[in-house]
């Protein structure tokens, strides 16, 4: 082979090696014994867009410009340093053996020789170079090693028929993937595998650490049926889960496929356009894609890009040489093909860089468009720094605003709990100077009495005075549930209504508002648990201020029956909080308050409801009454019955969550369904409301109710009230196991949707004029006010302009005049209204935003 045709090609923190052999320039005679090995480091220009040359290195060596060879070339780690440098493989062919040595180049671009050995044979199969830096190679179907560390040829303890990888693999260092003929278990007949058996069983992949001497198992990289076709492979990633081996490569086979594998399982596969590929290797572009290019022993190349599939996205003919590095300094790898050329302009003359995006370099091409230089990038460095510290800054100063908002609304939430406690013990609120606290007010100084919404407007609803049937409270689990019967009359005159829970006690370093859930349970006699409906947690949300469910699912429910015409036990408001924060305290008194709106039968339809907050009771909670269960529920069995009293029934299902499953067969009837509840689940109706059942089964299943309603035989509603999903999930799983195999179970929604959706327009209309009519009534106030003026101004004589300036008295009153009306037309461009009608539109605007969004809600 000629010297010229032995360039070795090696991709080095951006840069190009070329390796080349030449005889010195200064020999001249014929028996000269010198050889040259040359480097040159070659780097990309992007303003000329070619290859110009960094610097250069040589190497003398003694020897035959004919017997001299370079074999191989590699990035491997010195292990002396831990610095990844260029290696390459020499070979010098002697009389009686071969002499092979290994070169290291420095940054210098001086060679320092790291090891040499003598062979009687010359490496031609499966010859590696790795960290150390080391060497391996196959002869004879034996493996074969030596190190820098060693300087001596070893030999592994196994037979092989091809090395496909060799690379490090966590927790075991350097790895050697091989091929081996396999071995038939010994407990097996060999006579007894079928022709397919053989072919499996004929190969299999073994794993071999150099370091520690010992084998892995093959099945963790690939299957053992695929030992027969793959030729070489690339690990893209190593880990180790659990003490198991996780290892996820590509692999390219004689059939022209790569196939990739995780964690020994085929994931992929794609046909390739070329026949005997060699080798593959990965690139990760700017765009985050991984790619895999594979070289061809006809000189051609492709590359498969991994997406959604392999697939093939390119593909090349004429190739000398592939190498992947970033090239163009842009912090991503591009592939720089260099193709055969015959014309020896240059080393690398016709070559091109991409990465299949928007890199796209190629010899012998004007560009016009291109990456930004470097001194461009460090301008945009700088500009990009720039921006950063600004958007910095800008965020500094949004966090000391928030910090300042946080504090005012720490102040806003003092003085409301406050008010609150005021409230419920009766006493006048004395209101802070708005100076001191630092607040400046939203409203005029000066308010029109008549329009004021004071506290007396909001509270002043008469209420009767015994108003309460009774007031309980009752501890399920970790949760403390208070219950309110109101007066059937009182009752009715009310919607959204909802309970909470102040501390009576003088706390200051805690809110003495209790957060808690209310929900209005409505049952009748015979409990046909037609809805639980519950409301926002207290204190609510400034914008879910509704209750979600109960106006609205009485009217969907009872469309036409009168509002006199109520459910028995449908009077009871309950609130549910946590139970274990008010047990710090050992004993703890709270105020229960009821929040409503007091309904206005009047024919007139433009007067609102009105907001009340009424005083229903106290309630004392010790932990000594508890731990005696002195307001525990009671549900025990009684002749097949469950005697828990209605205030037990309300607090269960006021912990509980409710679920409706309709269940349709179409073969055969529904009877199971009562069998299990009464059987399997151990479950005793309610003497006070007999169609609601009490699950008396041991486990997490035990306090749960059940509601059973047939349609008709082959169709029921099966209602299931239950603390968490976790019950819910084992009450079904029970249940799909007594069903025929032909039911269907459907999870029913509250609220049909055509009538959700025809409520929703409905509300959008009432949404929309109340915005008009507000708009109408600010018009209508600041027209008067602008009316009142000009008729105090029609006072003012119209005479002509001539006479009156003719007289003192004239000028004074054409002095008026403009006075006048400099004054009306600053009014006109600067319309106000007073603090007390802003507020009352405010309040109806957001009023039927609310009711809109919570119908929009339950939709969703």
């Amino acid at each position: 082979m000629l010297l010229s045709e032995q360039d070795q090609f090696l991709s080095y923190n951006g840069e190009v090696l070329v390796f080349q052999l030449s005889k010195p320039k200064h020999a001249e005679e014929a028996d000269d014994k010198t050889v040259n090995l040359c480097v040159r480091r070659m780097v990309f220009n992007r303003d000329t867009k070619l290859f110009v040359q960094k610097s250069s290195g040589v190497f003398n060596m003694r020897a035959s410009p004919s017997k001299v060879e370079m074999i191989c070339c590699s990035c491997t780690t010195d292990s002396r340093t831990g610095i990844i440098l260029p290696c390459i493989l020499m070979k010098n062919k002697k009389r009686n053996n071969v002499k092979y040595f290994l070169l290291l180049l420095h940054s210098s671009n001086q060679f320092e020789p790291s090891f040499y050995f003598k062979l009687d044979y010359e490496l031609k199969e499966d010859i590696r170079l790795f960290a150390g830096p080391s060497l391996l190679w196959r002869h004879a179907n034996k493996l074969f090693y030596i190190s820098s560390n060693t300087y001596v040829v070893q030999s592994a303890p196994v037979q092989l028929s091809s090395v496909v990888w060799t690379g490090e693999i966590v927790g075991e260092g350097t790895v050697v993937l091989g091929i081996r003929t396999a071995c038939l278990p010994e407990t097996e007949d060999p006579a007894g595998f079928s022709v397919s058996d053989r072919a499996i069983w004929g190969s299999e992949f073994f794993g071999y650490t150099v370091q520690t001497q010992k084998m892995l198992s093959g099945t963790c990289f690939m299957p053992h049926a695929y030992s027969r076709v793959v030729s070489s492979v690339y690990v893209c990633k190593s880990e180790r889960l659990k003490k198991q081996l996780r290892v996820s490569l590509v692999a390219i086979t004689h059939k022209n496929q790569l196939i990739w594998f995780q964690n020994g399982v085929p994931k992929g596969v794609c046909e390739l356009p070329y026949e005997k590929p060699c080798s593959v290797q990965p690139a990760l572009t700017s765009s985050n894609d991984l790619l895999f290019v594979v070289s061809f022993a006809s000189g051609s190349s492709c590359v498969v890009q991994r997406r959604d599939s392999l697939q093939v996205a390119s593909k090349w003919q004429k190739v000398k040489c592939v190498l992947v590095d970033d090239f163009i300094g842009s912090g991503s790898e591009q592939l720089l093909l260099l193709f055969k050329d015959d014309s020896n302009t240059g080393v690398l003359s016709t070559f091109k860089i991409t990465d299949l995006g928007e890199v796209n370099y190629a010899s012998g091409i004007n560009y016009e468009h291109d990456v930004p230089a470097a001194e461009g990038l460090q301008e945009n460095c700088l500009l990009t720094v720039r921006a950063l510290e600004t958007r910095l800054q800008a965020g500094w100063t949004s966090v000391r605003e928030l910090q300042q908002h946080l504090g005012v609304q720490k102040k806003v939430i003092h003085e409301s709990c406050r008010a609150l406690i005021d409230l419920v013990e009766e006493r006048p609120h004395i209101l802070p100077n708005s100076k001191e606290e630092g607040l400046v007010s939203l409203w005029d100084d000066v308010e029109n009495p008549a329009d004021s919404f004071s506290r007396e407007t909001l509270f002043a609803c008469k209420v009767p005075e015994h108003f309460t049937e009774e007031l309980w409270q009752r501890v399920v689990g970790d949760s403390l549930v208070v219950g309110v019967k109101l007066k059937e009359s009182f009752y009715l005159s009310l919607s959204d209504v909802s309970l909470s829970l102040v501390m009576d006690q003088d706390f200051s370093s805690i809110s003495p508002i209790i957060k808690c859930q209310s929900k209005i349970i409505k049952l009748n006699k015979a409990f046909s648990a037609l809805a639980v409906s519950s409301s926002q947690i207290e204190p609510p949300p400034k914008k879910m201020k509704l209750d979600l469910h109960s106006k609205n699912d009485l009217k969907k429910e009872f469309p036409k029956r009168s509002s006199r015409i109520q459910l028995d036990g449908a009077k009871t408001v309950t609130a549910v909080t946590s139970l274990s924060p008010l047990l710090a305290f050992h004993r703890v008194c709270c105020v229960v308050l009821l929040h409503a709106r007091k309904q206005n039968h009047q024919s007139d339809s433009s007067q609102q409801s009105k907001k009340i907050t009424v005083l229903c009771g106290k309630i004392l909670l010790s932990l000594e009454d508890i731990s005696n269960g002195r307001y525990s529920i009671k549900m025990l069995r009684d002749n097949s019955y469950c005697t828990g009293s209605m205030e037990d029934i309300l607090a269960v299902l006021a912990v509980s969550v409710r679920f409706s499953f309709q269940i349709v067969s179409c073969d055969c009837t529904l009877t199971p369904v009562s069998s299990w509840l009464l059987g399997e689940m151990e479950c005793t109706p309610f003497k006070e409301c007999q169609d609601n059942i009490f699950c008396h089964k041991a486990g997490n299943i035990h306090g749960t109710i059940f509601n059973w309603a047939l349609k008709n035989p082959f169709e029921g509603v099966l209602t299931i009230f239950c603390r968490n999903l976790t019950v819910l999930f084992q009450c079904l799983h029970s249940l799909t196991r007594v069903l025929p195999p032909s039911c269907r179970v459907k999870l029913l929604r509250s609220g049909s949707k055509g009538g959700l959706t025809e409520q929703l327009a409905l509300a959008l209309e009432k949404e929309m004029l109340t915005l008009k009519n507000s708009l109408f009534l600010k018009e209508t106030k600041a027209e008067n006010s602008l009316t009142w003026e000009t008729e105090s101004g029609k006072k003012i004589n119209n005479a002509p302009l001539a006479s009156l300036l003719d007289t003192e008295e004239g000028v004074q009153q054409f002095r008026k005049k403009l006075q006048h009306e400099r004054e009306e037309s600053v009014r006109s461009m600067n319309q106000t209204m007073n603090g007390a009608l802003y507020q009352k539109i405010a309040l109806k605007i957001a009023e039927a935003q609310l009711s809109s969004d919570m119908i929009v809600w339950r939709l969703a």
